[in-house]
C-alpha cells in the first residue's frame, strides 16, 4: 500500500530494500565493530565538515555508495577533501570499510542508513560535490515515487550545493534515465546541465572511476551507462 502514497522520498519516511545481504566475514564485522563507530556521522547535529574533520575544508557527498569504490576513489584523489558516503546495505558499508582501512583514508565518514537524514543536516550551500551513482531505478511505475530522482530530492541536492558546486549522476537504466531527465526539466533555474556533445553523457568523465556495479552492467548484461554533471547555478 505504501507505493501508492502520495510523494517521494522525502516524504515517504521510509527505506525500500534490502539491508542486509550474506552474513559478513569476521574480518568484515570487526570492521563495523571497530572502525565504524569510529567514523560514522553523528546521529544529531549539523553535519559540516568542521563537525566531521576538526576544520573546514571541501564536501563531498555520495548517496548510496554502493561497494564504496568510487568513493574511496575520489577521497584518495582528493585528500584535502572530505567525503561522506551513506548506505543502508550492511554488506556495501563493510565493503567501504574495508577501502577506508586499506587505503588509510582519514577523509572519510559513513552514514549507514537513510542518506537524505544525513543530508537534510547539511547546511545550505554545504556542499562542493553529490554523486548519485546507479540508484535503485524502482522500473516499475507504481514504484516511481521511490526514485532518488524526483523533485523532492533534487531541490534538496540543490540547497546542499554551493553556487559552482556539482551534482554527477549515473545509470545504465533506460527508464531512470527518462525519468531523471525529465526530473531535472523542471530544476533549470537552479542547475546547469555540463555538456557539449553527446560525448559529454557516453563516456566517463575524468576523476569518475568504473565500480564493480557498472563494469557488470557492461559486461555481464552488455547495458550501456550514461553519465551526467549538473552545476549548481
Amino acid at each position: 500500500m505504501s507505493a501508492f502514497k502520495e510523494g517521494d522520498p522525502t516524504t515517504l519516511n521510509r527505506l525500500y530494500g534490502r539491508s542486509q545481504g550474506k552474513p559478513l566475514r569476521s574480518g568484515q564485522q570487526e570492521l563495523v565493530d571497530r572502525l565504524l563507530p569510529q567514523i560514522a556521522v553523528p546521529t544529531e547535529g549539523p553535519v559540516t565538515a568542521e563537525e566531521l574533520f576538526g576544520f573546514d575544508r571541501p564536501l563531498h557527498f555520495e548517496i548510496g555508495f554502493g561497494g564504496g569504490e568510487h568513493m574511496a576513489y575520489r577521497a584518495d584523489m582528493l585528500p584535502d577533501h572530505g567525503f561522506i558516503g551513506a548506505e543502508p546495505f550492511l554488506n556495501g558499508v563493510a565493503q567501504a570499510l574495508t577501502h577506508v582501512r586499506e587505503g588509510g583514508l582519514a577523509n572519510v565518514r559513513i552514514h549507514h542508513g537513510d542518506a537524505l537524514d544525513a543530508l537534510a543536516r547539511v547546511p545550505d550551500g554545504g556542499l562542493t560535490m553529490l554523486y548519485l551513482l546507479h540508484p535503485d531505478p524502482w522500473p516499475k511505475n507504481k514504484h516511481a515515487k521511490r526514485r532518488m530522482m524526483n523533485d523532492g530530492p533534487v531541490k534538496m541536492f540543490a540547497d546542499k550545493l554551493k553556487p559552482g558546486g556539482e551534482f554527477r549522476f549515473g545509470t545504465d537504466h533506460p527508464v531512470y534515465l527518462r525519468h531523471a531527465l525529465m526530473v531535472m526539466r523542471r530544476f533549470t533555474d537552479v542547475f546547469e546541465w555540463v555538456v557539449e556533445d553527446r560525448h559529454s553523457w557516453e563516456d566517463r568523465p575524468s576523476g569518475w572511476c568504473e565500480t564493480r556495479y557498472e563494469h557488470k552492467a557492461r559486461t555481464t548484461y552488455g547495458h550501456e551507462v550514461w553519465y551526467f554533471r549538473f552545476r549548481r547555478k
